[in-house]
């Protein structure tokens, strides 16, 4: 643990005012403001990683505001995804500098089971330091649940907030004789595949490249909705299970209607491809929506509509995905209290608003509660029904995932490029997962089957 005494540490130490778990006693008069709760941490640099998304940047264009009022400094590096986890875990085990833990939701059981991040409750209990207008209930249970509580324990807050949706070009629906996108995979698959996959336009693009895209946004969205898992409740693996096989056998057929070299594309690749007119449909992250609806990044204008993913077998099971902002505990005290304000604010409800019209998608119920923001934001209804329709444990979430997951990515792949079938793949899969998790403990006592 490094050792780094800000000098509104020892102010605080000094007069009395600091005890475990930053339990200030300092008066409270008057009505809780920003502005008082930050004064003694006024000078704390606080260190956090962002992604080069636009969630993160709406919350960069809103920074000043933040540190005028509270004299805290943010210090933000931008990493790319695939870097994130890596940085994040060297720094938590060498006690290195960061303050503020950016979570994937299937990272949250690695860093709280490593005790690298505090759990919400340290600060929801010091009313010095507490928004009273924090509201938790406005959260959307499910992103609140999924992006930030671990084995009943509340570690982070929402914050880059993802739901698969369908985004599609309706002029180019329209021109094939399509007033709707499709109700069904099959649907798409069988009616708008064909009629849309001609000229060198595509009818669909499937993000698949070969790292958590290929996990996540290619592999895992074909088990949920035909009725397949990773998993069984007994922690084997279900992938050779007719559900699941039938859900992967559908990927590889579907691959004829999307563009040739897909299982190369990553997110940006399959977004230009419907913002330049290239496909017709994309199922992708809510996130992504700005980028679409941008004139300096989309061709689509007003052909841009948004549908929430279409049903398979089981029903509408729509990928799941974001992120949480939690406090590191290799922070110091100050570090710790001005990490924590700082979350609260970009969290906030009375932000959310600005947060959405910068690009962001807020986890506020209270953010989508007028009608007419619809009108504005195409994809706020599918979202907000993906929302209640989703699946918490779209990818299992448990510490074991960063190690399967390169399981899944290289088989995942050999699969789509023909390598390996369906059948075998899905064996390979399960077998080397099952290992993982015997390693761990799951199957002698060691680690309980639920988390």
């Amino acid at each position: 643990m490094r050792l780094k005494l800000h000098a509104s540490t020892l102010a605080l130490a000094a007069a009395g005012l600091l005890a475990p778990g930053l339990m200030l006693t300092a008066g409270q008069a008057g009505a809780w403001s920003l502005e008082e709760a930050a004064k003694p941490f006024a000078g704390t640099e606080v260190n956090v990683l962002f992604l080069d998304r636009p969630g993160y940047n709406a919350i960069k264009q809103m920074l000043p505001e933040f540190e005028a009022a509270t004299g805290i400094k943010m210090n933000i590096t931008t990493v790319p995804y695939e870097n994130a986890l890596g940085e994040q875990v060297r720094d938590f085990v060498a006690g290195g500098d960061i303050d503020i833990a950016l979570v994937d939701l299937v990272w949250l059981g690695n860093f709280a089971e490593n005790g690298w991040i505090l759990p919400v409750e340290t600060f929801t209990s010091n009313p010095a330091l507490t928004d009273p207008d924090l509201d938790m209930a406005d959260f959307f249970p499910l992103p609140l649940k999924a992006f930030g509580e671990w084995n009943g324990t509340l570690y982070g807050l929402p914050f880059d907030n993802y739901s698969g949706l369908m985004f599609y070009n309706a002029c180019m629906l329209k021109d094939a004789g399509f007033d709707a996108p499709p109700a069904t995979w099959e649907e798409l698959k069988d009616v708008y595949g064909p009629a849309l996959t001609k000229d060198g336009k595509y009818a669909y693009a499937l993000q698949s490249k070969r790292n958590e895209t290929q996990s996540a946004d290619s592999f895992a969205r074909m088990l949920w909705p035909f009725g397949g898992s990773f998993l069984t409740a007994e922690f084997k693996s279900n992938l050779n299970s007719p559900e699941s096989q039938a859900g992967l056998q559908f990927r590889q057929d579907l691959m004829k209607y999307m563009p040739e070299g897909i299982v190369a594309y990553d997110h940006s690749e399959a977004v230009n491809a419907l913002a330049q007119g290239d496909v017709a449909m994309l199922t992708e992250w809510s996130a992504f929506y700005s980028t679409l609806a941008s004139p300096e990044t989309s061709k689509l204008g007003d052909c841009l509509a948004v549908a929430p993913e279409p049903k398979g077998p089981a029903g509408r099971k729509p990928a799941l995905g974001g992120f949480s902002l939690a406090v590191a505990t290799q922070a110091d005290e100050a570090e710790r209290a001005a990490a924590w304000l700082f979350i609260q604010w970009a969290t906030s409800k009375a932000n959310a608003g600005t947060y959405l019209e910068k690009g962001g998608v807020p986890a506020r119920q209270s953010a989508y509660a007028d009608p007419k923001l619809a009108e504005t934001y195409k994809f706020i209804p599918a979202l907000v029904e993906s929302w209640q329709d989703g699946v918490p444990e779209f990818r299992p979430r448990f510490a074991e995932w960063p190690a399967i997951t390169e399981i899944v990515q290289e088989w995942g792949t050999k699969m789509m490029l023909g390598e390996v079938s369906v059948e075998e793949g899905a064996k390979t899969i399960g077998e080397k997962m099952e290992a993982v998790l015997a390693e761990a403990g799951y199957y002698d006592g060691k680690k309980p089957l639920a988390q």
